[in-house]
């Protein structure tokens, strides 16, 4: 149905806006002006920017329904958004309205700004490269929608407690969130368990009906996604487990037996508390495998609703239809669709299988043989009989066609089989996702090249075609427009415009300034300033003063041995050695700043972070090191605290092993601030260099090549431990108890496990390492010149790294999509179908 507001909430001048403001505060929040909380104060506003994106999805809806055209769904587990209020007001134009109004009603902006909470919804780099790609998606006019789950206490809050990472509950929904649209009304039923029946009318003996033990209820809210400079806002569909009525036991209740009353419900509605459960037990992996259920059996059957809404043909499905796989979390979609076509839609199994290989893509975002996800056979005919059936039938045919066209390569066939057979049977998700796509990509040319040379090498022998390459970007509004308003006004105020923000290739002109003395002057005044920032932050957070004159050198991303923050902090033991040795010695100035949260049962990565602010409490406290070297551990790194980081910085650290690395956006997000990268040849590190220069990146390390020459040669890390006088003294420093109160036992697994295995090759890396930053890093940021227009040239060189341009390469190349242009004002539909 269609209904027409008495007046559109959609006014740019300053009474229009104020007199929204008035009216949600009174009919939205139900208060005065005169007892208006901060809180109050906060949602009205928010509510009052969410009016005029409210208004453009209408009429995105609008638009989208009359044109018919091809959708891309995005299933990702993970989503890191951002903070949304200043987001929207700058992508509806509403941003200096906002300050005004708010500066009349007597808060702070930056207190309003300040209770608008990040949503909880990722963790790392692949959280935030979804939400990169959904905002590049609106902001190029494409039709699309993302799928998720609403994690009600997210990952987790990162604390600090002797050291060691505490993890405390995000309860980001405490207070409600503004930017978000629930639909109780609109709920799905996910089964789970149970057993299956042959189907009473099934023809060719390949349908069944499924009857679960249990089901869930599955409540949807969305939240809007804008695109910048245009009027399309697309939409992120979030899933929440409920329970139904009939899981609270009123007799029990009545009986005083109240826990059991509420254990059903409890039961149900842990499926979505939080990202990643610990698979460290039995429950804890069997929950992560029904998350991954949960999102893809709701999210299909919206799909399908909204194929639904102008479609009756299933074969003209593929050509309306592209969902992306957004890495191994939701690669149950394969069998889950073949499902729904088969069992529940009456669609011949051929027919449904043709489909279903036309319509999923796949995303694999890493090149380690641990994260490619697999199930034990046990557990998933457990929890999804019907499933297991579908895979071992998918598996059959599959395993027919290799023997005809591979006759006698059992070997090749066993690794290519979507079941693991040994040392137990096992559902193999990245195979699945292979068998069942018609396209799989990488995430950067190095990455993609040993995607399909070792990871999926017998995949891409059998359908090269199917593999390709999309480099990562990143989105130039939140990290460079939102992030670093001083560098954003000035590169605006050098260009002339603001239109680089959709054509970041322009950032080319700034090359042009780079040798102009009072640009470079400018320019390190911005650089001064978000160091002020950041200094500010760090007091606040950790309760360390650090200097804004000195080098601010840069590791935050997740915590994992492969990252390589071990080597980072070899080095800064090396240095504080160095002074300990001779107080006269001449050290480069520098705060080292990490920022990173590791996996609750990741228990070596924990110990890393324990390691390191260790060693931060000793080398901060030394008076002969005061002034040289400083090292702090920024507390729950998200993409708030980013936003400060990525424009501080000077130096970024990409020193993952080279061949380990998908990609990396920290190093884009750092490199477009003007951080100078210290890097291997990993990941999209080699783009990078390419593009900025050689002279304005500093290299070291072994190439991918190299590192599998030197492990298969015997590799020897104790060889390296007695041949490097400062290597050994620096592991001999850990080993000691001097960062551990004497301690010998402490950090003893960590040491152990560089020398005796050393399974990243940090002791190889080790001395290129190190010689870099003496030679390289520490000579360059003595010449604060040269060093400025390094910075500069980072910045104008960077504007291939936009997730514009990744995500026109997806929808040229894989998606196949096309854009649907808002226009400003377009007739009501009374057909259009409500969202």
């Amino acid at each position: 149905m269609s209904i027409r507001s008495e007046r559109d909430r959609t006014g740019n001048s300053l009474a229009e806006f104020q007199r929204d403001l008035a009216d949600n505060l009174c009919y939205e929040r139900g208060t005065t002006a005169e007892s208006a909380s901060a809180q109050d104060a906060y949602w009205t506003l928010a509510v009052t920017i969410r009016d005029r994106l409210a208004d453009r999805r209408a009429r995105t809806a609008r638009a989208n329904y009359l044109a018919n055209p091809k959708f891309v769904y995005y299933l990702s587990a993970e989503y890191m958004l951002g903070r949304q209020l200043r987001q929207n007001a700058v992508y509806t134009g509403t941003d200096a309205l906002a300050r005004q109004a708010i500066a009349a009603s007597g808060f702070s902006a930056w207190d309003l700004e300040s209770l608008d909470v990040e949503p909880g919804l990722g963790n790392g780099g692949l959280g935030r490269l979804a939400a990169c790609l959904l905002d590049s998606l609106a902001t190029l006019d494409m039709p699309a929608v993302g799928y998720g789950i609403r994690y009600e206490f997210g990952i987790f809050k990162q604390a600090f407690e002797d050291g060691y990472q505490v993890e405390q509950p995000d309860d980001w929904t405490f207070y409600g969130n503004p930017w978000e649209f629930p639909a109780p009304d609109d709920l799905q039923v996910v089964g789970f368990y149970g057993h299956t029946e042959p189907a009473d009318d099934d023809q060719e003996g390949r349908r069944a009906r499924w009857v679960p033990a249990e089901t869930v209820r599955a409540e949807p809210s969305h939240m809007l996604v804008p695109g910048y400079g245009t009027e399309t806002v697309n939409i992120l569909r979030l899933w929440r487990a409920r329970a139904g009525h009939e899981s609270f036991d009123l007799d029990l209740f009545n009986a005083g037996r109240y826990a059991e009353a509420v254990e059903a419900q409890m039961r149900s509605e842990n499926l979505t508390k939080v990202l990643y459960p610990s698979d460290s037990t039995e429950a804890g992996r069997e929950l992560r495998l029904k998350q991954q259920y949960f999102l893809v059996s709701c999210s299909l059957r919206d799909i399908i609703r909204r194929f639904r809404f102008r479609n009756s043909d299933w074969e003209t499905f593929p050509g309306k239809v592209v969902i992306q796989l957004n890495d191994t979390h939701p690669v149950l979609a394969i069998p889950e669709l073949m499902r729904l076509l088969v069992d529940e839609n009456g669609v011949g199994w051929d027919q449904a299988w043709s489909i279903t290989r036309r319509t999923f893509a796949y995303t694999c975002h890493t090149l380690l043989p641990e994260a490619l996800e697999t199930w034990p056979v046990t557990m998933f005919g457990r929890l999804l009989p019907r499933h297991l059936e579908i895979i071992y039938a998918l598996n059959k045919s599959f395993l027919a066609d290799l023997r005809a066209r591979f006759p006698g390569d059992d070997e090749r066939i066993a690794r290519m089989s979507l079941i693991q057979e040994a040392p137990e049977r096992r559902v193999r998700m990245a195979n699945l996702a292979t068998v069942g796509s018609f396209a799989v990509n990488g995430v950067a040319e190095l990455q993609s090249r040993l995607l399909a040379q070792t990871t999926l090498r017998d995949f891409a022998k059998l359908w090269p075609e199917k593999f390709l390459n999309e480099t990562n970007g990143v989105s130039p509004r939140r990290f460079l427009r939102l992030a670093n308003p001083r560098l954003s006004g000035l590169i605006t105020a050098r260009l002339g415009d603001q239109r680089w923000l959709t054509d970041l290739e322009r950032l080319r002109e700034l090359e042009a300034f780079a040798d102009d003395e009072e640009f470079r002057a400018r320019w390190h005044e911005v650089k001064r300033q978000n160091k002020l920032d950041l200094a500010f932050h760090a007091l606040g957070s950790t309760g360390i003063t650090i200097d804004p004159a000195s080098l601010f050198d840069v590791m935050v991303k997740r915590l994992h041995e492969y990252k390589r923050q071990l080597l980072k902090l070899l080095h800064v033991v090396t240095v504080y050695n160095r002074i300990k040795t001779n107080p006269a010695a001449a050290v480069t100035p520098c705060t080292v700043i990490f920022g990173a949260k590791a996996a609750p049962g990741y228990h070596e990565a924990k110990r890393i972070i324990k390691l390191i602010n260790s060693v931060a409490a000793v080398v901060n406290a030394d008076p002969d090191v005061a002034g040289r070297i400083k090292v702090v551990f920024l507390p729950d790194y998200n993409v708030s605290v980013a936003e400060l980081v990525v424009a501080a910085g000077n130096v970024s650290e990409q020193i993952s092993l080279a061949g380990k690395e998908a990609s990396g956006t920290g190093n884009m997000k750092l490199a477009l601030n003007g951080a100078v990268t210290v890097g291997t040849l990993d990941g999209a590190n080699i783009e990078i260099r390419d593009r900025v220069g050689a002279g304005n990146f500093f290299l070291f390390g072994v190439t991918a090549e190299q590192a599998v020459a030197v492990r298969q040669g015997g590799y020897s890390p104790r060889a390296y431990y007695e041949d490097d006088a400062e290597l050994k003294a620096a592991i001999d420093a850990l080993a000691s108890g001097a960062f551990s109160g004497g301690d010998r036992e402490a950090f003893k697994p960590v040491i152990s496990s560089i020398l005796d295995w050393d399974e990243y090759l940090v002791l190889a890396d080790y001395r290129s390492y190190i010689d870099c930053h003496d030679r390289a890093v520490g000579k360059a940021w003595a010449d604060e010149d040269q060093w400025t227009r390094m910075s500069i040239l980072n910045t104008a060189r960077s504007g291939y790294f936009s997730s514009d341009r990744t995500v026109r390469g997806y929808c040229r190349n894989i998606w196949h999509i096309e854009p649907v242009p808002v226009p400003a004002k377009v007739a009501a539909d009374p057909e259009a179908p409500d969202e």
